[in-house]
């Protein structure tokens, strides 16, 4: 899955769910974290995202066949590096995100749950 193709399935059911610009901003970018972070890090060939929305917020989660080695860990670069704020900015724009193994085979679903509604 390209990331720009998950941006904007996650764009059209976002507004067919009325979830407000600043919200939806928001899941939108760490959508695209995620999913990057899976296209970059997982050995696996297969990625697939699952969205679900109560009045309070939206569940991301986005799985990935072969989670590769390690697990992800949030970044801390430098002022002047390209790369590795990806899960920092999830954790900054997320009430709590993390990471769960997928029981019998090899793969995760990394997840994050955003406010449904801007912050106040």
């Amino acid at each position: 899955m390209a990331v720009g193709t998950a941006r904007r399935i996650v764009r059209d059911l976002l507004t067919a769910w009325g979830v407000p610009g600043e919200a939806r901003d928001d899941v939108l970018l760490v959508i695209s974290e995620l999913v990057t972070n899976a296209l970059v890090h997982a050995a696996g060939e297969r990625i697939s995202c699952r969205l679900r929305r109560t009045a309070e917020r939206v569940r991301i989660e986005v799985e990935d066949q072969d989670g590769g080695p390690g697990l992800p860990v949030v970044g801390r670069p430098g002022p002047h590096e390209q790369h590795g704020r990806g899960l920092f900015l999830v954790e900054a724009l997320s009430s709590d995100w993390g990471v769960t193994a997928v029981p019998d085979r090899p793969a995760r679903v990394v997840w994050a749950e955003l406010p449904s509604v801007p912050h106040a």
